[in-house]
């Protein structure tokens, strides 16, 4: 397999460590994924079983993307100074011990303090794994390896829902989290095995200043978003936006005259890796809109099942696995701005296809529309991904690492907490909330149009250069 082949000046490990490192950085991925998707769909069970409300159940999904998102630029500056694989299996130990303390989990209070640990050890593993894989795999099977994440992440997303169903009907919610501890297991023995060791040449002091700035401006960012959503929680949210203004004016600051910064700045001197950052965020603020939307319009509007809610999404990742592996080899050939372009106008193009559907739509129809935004996704994600991490040094591949995982968790939620205002601004009224999840949709389709006016300079700026 050409993944896993060896070329005179290749960068990173040969042959069969590669193909075990890959292995090693998917199977945490996929426990990772796993566990967000299934989580969400057990949290009524979840309710039901320790005696707590809904709005404090939800805290268990909450407590998991509040502790991810306050740490993934920390992690990621701790990478670059103690070293990918410490900071990798720290992450990936302390996410499988804390899935054992949440199948344990007798209380509430409990169980939230788990999902807390989880979200710190998520995000020590997720804010590195593509500068991993970026480490080990030479540059020219980078756009290959991404795509092929990308279909990893599409196929455990479009399987999650199902096996998640299954466990929750036959087994009970505890097992949602215990089926981390065998994929923990594995994926902790091959990362021990082959996971490059070495330790930064040049130990940096660390940015404490910096730290706490960032999970300041990113922890306030989340809770902002959520009290938008909140009946009465205006002046709550407006609090924590100046909070996190304020936060991040400092953390700005902070970084530009530090000697050894926690997230160097000058990474965005590079126009390409700035737009790409970008328009990664933005995409998935449609996409985090679009994924929260449906299920109302699924269930709510159509009548459908949760089960067949579910289903009714299969053809969502499907596209992403169709097109995903096919774009990352491209882009191993082609401009990734151009393929990236591209995808984002064919996913635009699917959810005005979304937006418009009929008010008794067939389930074939619905199928069809979402194939569309998924190949969308599936050509423009890997690509951009690609162009992030190519436009950055290896020795601040880490830093992208980060940003990139940074981009992906603040733009969905940010479109989950677009969807909730917008229901709130139209009230509780069943009459209005098919208008309220069609302006949705419009907005989802709006804001990755705006996407693909960034996405396009980047290929604008590849002309001039050529020219």
């Amino acid at each position: 397999m050409e993944l896993f082949s060896n070329q005179p000046g290749d960068e990173g490990l040969p042959g069969r460590p590669r193909m075990m490192a890959m292995l090693a950085v998917m199977t945490t991925v996929t426990m990772a994924v796993f566990d967000g998707s299934m989580v969400n769909i057990a949290l009524p069970n979840i309710a039901r079983a320790l005696d707590v409300s809904a709005s404090d159940a939800v805290w268990v999904a909450n407590g998991y993307l509040l502790a991810a998102a306050m740490t993934l630029a920390i992690f990621a500056a701790l990478a670059t100074r103690l070293g990918f694989r410490q900071i990798f299996v720290f992450g990936l130990s302390l996410f499988t011990l804390a899935s054992a303390g949440c199948a344990l989990s007798t209380s509430l209070e409990m169980l939230v303090l788990m999902r807390i640990l989880q979200g710190i050890g998520g995000a020590a593993v997720l804010s590195i794994s593509p500068a991993i894989l970026r480490s080990v795999f030479p540059t020219r099977l980078l756009g290959r390896i991404l795509g092929l994440n990308a279909f990893l992440i599409a196929t455990s997303t479009a399987i999650a829902p199902l096996l998640g169903g299954t466990l929750l009907s036959t087994l009970g919610w505890e097992w949602l989290f215990a089926v981390n501890l065998p994929l923990g297991i594995v994926a902790l023995w091959l990362s021990l095995r082959v996971l490059p060791g070495e330790k930064a040449t040049h130990p940096k002091p660390f940015d404490y200043a910096g730290a706490f700035l960032s999970a300041l401006l990113l922890g306030a960012l989340i809770v902002a978003a959520d009290s938008f959503t909140k009946s009465g929680g205006i002046a709550q949210a407006v609090a924590y936006s100046l909070t996190a203004l304020l936060a991040g004016a400092a953390f700005i600051w902070r970084e530009r005259r530090a000697a050894q910064p926690l997230l160097p700045l000058t990474l965005f001197a590079s126009a390409r890796f700035s737009l790409a950052a970008l328009t990664s965020l933005i995409s998935f603020i449609g996409q985090g809109i679009t994924f929260v939307a449906l299920p109302f319009l699924f269930q709510n509007v159509y009548g459908y099942s949760a089960f067949a809610s579910a289903l009714l999404f299969t053809p969502w990742p499907v596209g992403i696995m169709l097109a995903a592996p096919r774009a990352g080899r491209l882009a191993d050939k082609y401009s990734p701005a151009l393929i990236a372009t591209t995808g984002l106008g064919v996913f635009a193009a699917g959810l005005i296809l979304l937006a418009l559907l009929p008010a008794h739509a067939q389930a074939w129809d619905i199928g069809l529309r979402s194939l569309v935004c998924g190949i969308g996704f599936g050509i423009f994600q890997s690509p951009n991904n690609r162009e992030m991490m190519a436009n950055a040094s290896r020795e601040n591949s880490g830093y992208a690492s980060g940003i990139l995982a940074i981009m992906r968790t603040f733009g969905q939620c940010l479109g989950a907490a677009i969807v909730g205002i917008v229901l709130a601004i139209y009230g509780n009224a069943a009459s209005f909330e098919s208008q309220a999840i069609t302006l949705n949709l419009w907005l989802a389709a709006g804001t990755t149009l705006l996407a693909v006016g960034l996405s396009g300079l980047r290929t604008r700026q590849l002309q001039q250069q050529n020219s």
